[in-house]
């Protein structure tokens, strides 16, 4: 019996206001890649505007042989940023199935 894997690869566009610097930026980043990445159990990374201050893209990939549950996990995603002390906005998410 074949099974179906679904993969689910999110790319968020994000904005962090209140980094003055590379050092706040990248602590508000770290900080929220280890909480999507404990509450997932996710691969997470910085993926873009490594050397901005105020923006950054976070990828993050989900497997599953449930499609259904994966896209759960994409509204799990949006709270967990938006939990984030309102340090970290989102500009933009991108859904990629594979």
């Amino acid at each position: 019996m074949e099974e179906s894997i679904h993969i689910l690869l999110l790319v968020i566009d994000c904005h962090i206001p209140q980094a003055r610097s590379l050092k706040q930026k990248r602590s508000a980043v770290k900080s929220l890649i280890d909480r999507l990445r404990a509450r997932l159990n996710a691969s997470v990374a910085e993926a873009g505007y490594l050397n901005e201050w105020q923006r950054s893209v976070i990828a993050v990939s989900l497997v599953s042989n449930n499609k259904r549950y994966l896209q759960q996990q994409i509204e799990l995603v949006q709270q967990l940023v938006v939990a984030s002390s309102g340090s970290i906005t989102i500009s933009g998410i991108e859904q990629h199935w594979l």
